[in-house]
């Protein structure tokens, strides 16, 4: 399925309405079948873009576990949730998988208002073990004879929490099956010890002895030789008897495998076994490829984990001409040129590597990058510590994921007060991943927390300034910015350091002052020039710093125009308007009519990114129709 140029009618997949659809299908159709389900997922990956490798790869994985199992009562977790589309197609929506991602359409992610066969709401890595741990324990208070299953692939396995979950797996005792699904990749190459001793080959120094020893003893005689044609039969499991099934045995897991993922007989054999005869906890170990069935994932699979709409015969992506270079571009280039003239500066990622925009980074300064893997707590304290040596770390970490590092940022950065820069992309909604991946609460969780300087560019030429200002700053500074294109505004080539805490006055005005924050700077110019044409003069002040603010700049426009309007892609609730308030409030502004604009206290839904902001009234039209109303003037 190298060439894929026209969906195939699905002469069996159409028929697939539930699992129980599946259950008396033979080898050859459940592979017919499988062949199927992967030209759905890659033509309407391919529209709507999506993750497409991992779902590729466990196709066969998929079907043989609504095969063996009784879905929905035996609960099927899926880890992150990228690899769910085969499952989603073959739980009853089929019909809308079309929709996939798309706004007011399937999440990519399970969902539990989706179908009750989503077992658990996923979109971060590594938590799957610790919920089905508990739906496993719960099931054996009620009595009940029905299985919990996490699925978790290798790259999530290198995180704490997983360990933490087999680690109380094993002291419990429990049903509890537990699919590692071993496809060497997360989205970057997996990294790190576990990593190694997962995919460690007979080729290591300690096994080559031992392999060459039986080779020669066993070489010496006739039933030696068949006796070693038998060991180089089983090598893989050879291999595993010495490496993953000792890891996992030591958690007091029944270790299987490694068996092959795309094998149905297989898998079918394996998991009937476990289900019929295994009792306490297990770890099946399921080899499988990322990309299974299409060519160009296949041999790309970093690139085509996560990607947008392409092009299904050369497998390239759409491209929008004309389109400015990216914030996340930008900073890579930026932090790699400062890179060449500070020896000091580290940068750091969690997995995240070509995501994070620090590829070019990695590649120039190997010995000054570490991909600490899928460890976002691990990744803020490696940088703490290197901050005590005299280094400047930049941990570079989209917005969602820093959430899972908040006690680290505040106990081992910022109580100290190192000088560690926080690289926040993904900051605000980010479009079809959809609220497990909006990075709208950064500017909330983060604003409380003392010694930490917070910054938001209003543009791609001011985020170059800020990481130049971060770097020179001798404590630790947040820098927020959001996903996709810049505004394309000239780059400047001479970096220069910004004052802690000032703002920049854009625009003057008399009776409305606009406080916008990071992307919400343009709109909000655009919005006083719509004002204006109405006859509402509005001063804008990009604050550049949302912690410390400008307060003498910021108090004395709010005084002169009567009237504040707060504008950020965050959620209301403790963000940057929370702060103008309590500014007001200490500086005892009592008479000063303030509106705060953000998002509200729900997690936002997937769709394109201007589609939301215009929901949560934060575009030019919401601007101006809210000074509208601050100035009691009608529309």
């Amino acid at each position: 399925m190298s060439k894929i140029q026209t969906l195939v009618p699905a002469s069996m997949l159409e028929h697939i309405n539930s699992p129980a659809d599946i259950k008396n299908l033979s080898i050859a159709e459940l592979e017919e079948l499988a062949g199927e389900i992967r030209e759905t997922i890659v033509q309407t990956v391919s529209k709507t873009g999506g993750h497409l490798a991992p779902s590729l790869g466990v196709v066969e994985l998929t079907l043989a576990l609504h095969y063996v199992f009784d879905t929905p009562d035996d609960k099927l977790i899926w880890d992150v949730g990228h690899q769910a589309y085969a499952h989603k197609i073959i739980t009853g929506r089929r019909e809308q998988f079309a929709s996939l991602r798309q706004y007011k359409g399937l999440s990519g992610f399970p969902k539990f208002n989706e179908s009750e066969y989503d077992a658990f709401e996923t979109g971060h890595s590594s938590t799957s073990i610790s919920a089905a741990l508990g739906i496993a324990l719960a099931k054996h208070l009620k009595e009940s004879d029905n299985r919990a299953i996490a699925v978790i692939g290798d790259g999530s396995m290198t995180a704490g929490m997983a360990f933490e979950a087999l680690n109380q797996a094993g002291h419990l005792d429990k049903n509890l099956i537990v699919i590692l699904n071993d496809n060497e990749m997360s989205i970057s190459p997996n990294v790190g010890a576990v990593s190694s001793f997962l995919s460690r080959k007979l080729s290591g120094k300690t096994m080559s002895r031992i392999k060459a020893h039986l080779v020669e003893k066993l070489q010496i005689s006739d039933v030696g030789e068949n006796i070693l044609n038998i060991l180089r039969k089983s090598e893989e499991s050879f291999k595993s008897f010495f490496t993953p099934g000792m890891l996992y045995e030591a958690f007091n897991f029944d270790y299987i495998g490694p068996i092959d993922g795309h094998n149905l007989e297989d898998l079918l054999e394996t998991l009937e076994t476990v289900r019929d005869n295994v009792q306490g906890p297990v770890l099946i170990h399921v080899l499988t490829k990322k990309g299974k069935g299409y060519e160009p994932a296949e041999k790309n699979p970093d690139i085509y984990h996560g990607l947008g709409p392409f092009d299904v015969i050369s497998g390239k992506p759409h491209r929008t001409t004309g389109v400015p270079v990216s914030y996340t571009e930008v900073f890579g280039n930026t932090i790699t040129e400062m890179a060449e003239k500070d020896p000091n500066i580290i940068a750091i990622s969690a997995a995240m590597v070509a995501g994070t925009g620090l590829k070019k980074f990695a590649e120039k300064f190997p010995d000054r990058f570490f991909d600490v893997g899928i460890s976002e707590q691990h990744a803020v304290t490696f940088a703490a510590g290197l901050a005590t040596e005299g280094m400047h770390p930049v941990v570079a970490i989209y917005s969602t994921f820093f959430q899972r590092s908040l006690d680290q940022i505040i106990h081992d950065i910022c109580l100290p007060n190192l000088p560690v820069t926080l690289a926040i992309d993904r900051a605000g909604v980010v479009g079809d991943d959809g609220p497990s991946h909006h990075g709208v609460f950064d500017l909330s969780f983060l604003r409380f927390i003392p010694n930490l300087t917070i910054m938001a560019p209003k543009d791609e030429e001011e985020l170059q300034h800020m990481l130049f200002t971060a770097i020179q700053h001798n404590g630790p500074v947040a820098i927020r910015y959001p996903r996709g294109a810049g505004y394309g505004v000239p780059l400047e080539t001479t970096l220069k350091k910004l004052a802690i805490g000032r703002g920049e006055l854009l625009l003057k005005g008399e009776d409305v002052l606009l406080l916008p924050t990071g992307n919400r700077v343009y709109p909000a110019l655009e919005a006083a020039e719509g004002l204006k044409k109405v006859g509402i003069s509005a001063a804008v002040i990009n604050p550049r710093f949302i912690k410390p603010m400008d307060t003498d700049l910021i108090c004395h426009w709010a005084e002169k125009c009567g009237r504040v309007i707060t504008i950020e892609d965050n959620v209301r609730q403790g963000g940057f308007g929370s702060s103008v308030l309590e500014l007001f409030c200490r500086q005892k502004l009592y008479e000063i009519k303030t509106c705060t604009l953000g998002h509200p206290n729900t997690f936002v839904e997937q769709g394109p990114q201007n589609t939301l902001l215009k929901n949560s009234h934060l575009d030019t039209p919401s601007i101006i129709r809210a000074a509208m109303k601050l100035m009691n003037r009608e529309e």
